[in-house]
């Protein structure tokens, strides 16, 4: 049975799971959300209208997360994105919730505020959001120290959810030299193909990034 994503490049979460796809080569339709029709059909699929949504024959699978172990469970491929070992896998699922929660959340907070037509509160939403982010990368920098990947040393959930997450954190609050494994792993991450192809297909829509995109990635 063929697969279908709904998904758009420039979309963080969309970002995380085409990087699942690419790492296993899977093939399936790519619903683009700016193509006609894509959002009344994700309307009908999922009624909170977020992306990205996968459907695979009668299934509909939404949230990264689940998308992401649901590809583990159907379609498994050279790489494995839980560990078989629970307490492994508890480490990866704990990470994988962190740089949604702790790294993507301040970020999105901030760019939603400079969405606002009256963004009144965006030096505020800023200041808040690199609070966070210096938090998070501190705990980052010394939970992860020395491991090849996220979650050890195999590529993992975590890693595909760190990716996109870590891209656009630092463009919203740098990650500075005090923190030299996370600066190094996200150089990593950049470097591997199938991150490195959800950058380039996003590239054409940085203008929608309203804080701003820089010109270092």
């Amino acid at each position: 049975m063929s697969l279908t994503l709904y998904a758009h490049p420039f979309s963080s979460y969309s970002q995380k799971v085409l990087i699942a796809l690419w790492e296993n080569e899977v093939s399936f339709t790519y619903r683009h959300m700016e193509h006609e029709g894509a959002a009344n059909e994700l309307m009908r699929l999922w009624p909170e209208r977020k992306f990205p949504v996968l459907v695979d024959g009668t299934d509909t699978v939404v949230e990264t997360s689940i998308i992401i172990e649901y590809l583990d469970q159907t379609r498994p491929g050279p790489v494995r994105f839980l560990p078989d070992e629970p307490k492994a896998a508890l480490e990866v699922r704990l990470l994988d919730r962190f740089f949604d929660l702790y790294v993507m959340t301040p970020v999105q907070r901030a760019v939603a505020e400079a969405l606002r037509s009256s963004p009144d509160r965006l030096p505020e939403a800023r200041e808040n959001a690199a609070e966070a982010l210096e938090t998070a990368y501190g705990w980052l920098e010394a939970r992860l120290r020395g491991r090849s990947w996220a979650g050890g040393e195999h590529w993992s959930l975590a890693d595909c959810a760190a990716a996109p997450s870590l891209f656009y954190a630092d463009w919203v609050h740098r990650i500075g030299p005090i923190h030299p494994w996370l600066l190094d792993y996200r150089k990593q991450l950049l470097e591997r193909p199938s991150v490195a192809r959800a950058v380039e297909e996003g590239r054409p829509y940085r203008h929608y990034f309203p804080l701003g995109a820089p010109d270092r990635d």
